[in-house]
């Protein structure tokens, strides 16, 4: 699906009369409509780091660019703006959005045997994949990991991601794609 697409389905979630599936459950209706106003806020305010444009403009080659995600997904809210900012700078970049729960290739890019999202995927103009990146940046991870086994409820694990995300200001997810797309270049 196209990046409208994607935005197009929060719409029809978040504006049914009645929700189904998922949203039908008022706490996952009540994170996808703050996962819509933190992207929202992302696709304002986020700055993009010149170094990651810079390589992003100067691509030699097409890519084809797929994230798998889905509207009530955290981290996604937080990951999935900068990665679209990032595909719009060069005309080399084609990107597509794959909802986890619909026909994805999520099987192919499990996460510790799991589904997690979003998952990040560089593909070259042949359609073999170049690299694969996700659910979330490492140094998130790790913090996730420490909440986990702190025992932490997942109210408090959201709070501290979101308070993370926001300070942060996307900065280490880009770091780290800047560092992805550096290595990989050399090969």
């Amino acid at each position: 699906m196209t990046w409208e697409d994607y935005l197009q389905e929060f719409d029809t979630i978040l504006n049914a009369e009645t929700p189904t599936g998922l949203y039908a459950e008022e706490g996952m209706l009540h994170y996808t409509k703050l996962n819509e106003a933190r992207q929202s806020r992302w696709l304002k305010k986020a700055e993009l780091m010149p170094e990651l444009v810079s390589y992003l403009q100067n691509l030699q080659e097409p890519q084809s660019w797929v994230v798998i995600t889905e509207p009530w997904c955290g981290d996604a809210s937080h990951i999935v703006p900068i990665i679209h900012l990032l595909s719009e700078v060069s005309d080399k970049i084609s990107i597509d959005y794959q909802l986890r729960d619909s026909g994805s290739e999520i099987d192919k890019y499990l996460f510790n045997g799991g589904k997690a999202i979003p998952i990040f995927i560089v593909r070259d103009q042949a359609g073999k994949d170049i690299f694969h990146w996700g659910p979330r940046p490492a140094l998130t991870q790790a913090m996730f990991i420490a909440m986990k086994n702190d025992n932490a409820t997942m109210d408090d694990m959201k709070i501290a991601l979101q308070q993370w995300y926001n300070a942060d200001k996307a900065v280490t997810l880009q770091t780290e794609l800047l560092a992805i797309f550096q290595n990989v270049g050399k090969g």
